[in-house]
């Protein structure tokens, strides 16, 4: 099932953008682990819709109905399954393209694949909506890694080439990521973020959108943590950050600037510090090395593509009669994702970190 993500930690993610509700269960989270309600809420309403002009008007509160593997707030070690209702739909929005294809969604691809009988509205079982069960995921995942020191932040690094500043990565700091959760629009330059916002709404306006990079750290993973060659740290979070709608590309570290590298100027060179704690001068390698954590920060960054549903008349074909067509979208739709792209980013990388620590001495 395409659905369910099976390793050490597995999660099936279920429902439909305007069925009667999503979500998601989890199995193998380890016993006994506390969970704050108040806390997980709070971490879910950052995918929620903001009150700028960067996201769509359709409003879920998103509260979980936790139907088992919770008890007296702390996880039984048996399978967690939540619920999350869907209580703001407009299906007739679809009624005008059930069997056109929309210009960078699914409908044509998921339609050939399930032989036509998939649920068209709002993307059906596609839809960015099914990022909240795995929000809901990695909020767990996070509380738990917390708990062990272990803090993971993300912010936007760009909206159509309009800049953030850029996580230290040889010092990423705890302060930093707690920062940045607080608030509604999470850059670290609030006057980059202001001209962002100005930018997506200057779409908004043109009936268009736009896309944007996401920049991701981890601090404080022991190191060696992963394994390789097809069960690398990389490797799980690249799985996991995939299954997020819209998502394009993801690079560790330098990433692609390494290519244009010596390889004098791309090695980070080791050393001991004062504490006795094996560290690199630089952080080239994103804090992963043969699959491997290394012990520095993880660093990572996700490109994020202009979401597909726009306003303006687009040329397509309707693919039950194979004959060419023009289409206008109508409904509820984000100008920009990225903001709420960012804690899906972050809950698909905690969910990979304690899928891997598990396996780590004295976890």
């Amino acid at each position: 099932m395409a659905s369910l993500w099976n390793n050490r930690i597995s999660i099936s993610i279920f429902g439909e953008s305007h069925g009667a509700g999503i979500g998601v269960v989890i199995d193998n989270l380890p016993p006994g682990e506390y969970i704050r309600m108040d806390d997980l809420q709070q971490f879910m309403s950052r995918r929620a819709p903001k009150k700028n002009k960067t996201s769509t008007p359709r409003s879920e509160k998103d509260i979980p109905q936790i139907m088992s593997g919770l008890y007296n707030n702390r996880t039984t070690g048996t399978p967690l399954c939540a619920v999350i209702p869907n209580t703001d739909t407009h299906s007739s929005d679809y009624n005008n393209v059930k069997t056109l294809a929309r210009p960078g969604h699914a409908d044509y691809t998921g339609a050939k694949r399930y032989q036509g009988f998939n649920d068209v509205r709002g993307g059906g079982h596609f839809s960015g909506r099914l990022t909240a069960p795995l929000v809901f995921a990695g909020a767990i995942c996070a509380q738990i890694l917390e708990r062990r020191g272990i803090y993971t932040g993300a912010h936007i690094a760009a909206i159509h080439g309009i800049k953030d500043k850029e996580f230290t990565y040889t010092n990423v700091t705890r302060d930093e990521i707690l920062n940045i959760r607080k608030k509604e629009f999470p850059v670290i330059d609030d006057k980059a973020g202001e001209l962002m916002i100005k930018d997506v709404d200057k779409a908004r306006m043109a009936l268009d959108s736009l896309g944007g990079i996401i920049e991701c750290a981890s601090i404080n993973i022991p190191a060696g943590i992963g394994s390789p060659i097809f069960d690398g740290l990389e490797n799980t979070i690249s799985q996991l950050i995939f299954g997020i709608p819209a998502v394009k590309g993801i690079e560790f570290g330098a990433g692609f600037k390494a290519a244009e590298m010596l390889g004098s100027q791309n090695n980070d060179e080791f050393y001991v510090d004062d504490h006795g704690h094996v560290l690199t001068k630089t952080n080239n390698h994103g804090g992963i090395l043969g699959g491997i954590s290394s012990g520095m920060p993880l660093v990572l960054r996700v490109a994020v593509k202009p979401t597909p549903s726009i306003s303006q008349p687009q040329k397509t074909i309707d693919y039950t009669r194979l004959s060419n067509d023009v289409i206008t979208i109508k409904g509820r739709h984000d100008p920009c994702i990225v903001p709420r792209a960012v804690p899906c980013v972050e809950s698909a990388v905690n969910l990979a970190i304690l899928n891997h620590i598990l396996d780590y001495p004295n976890f």
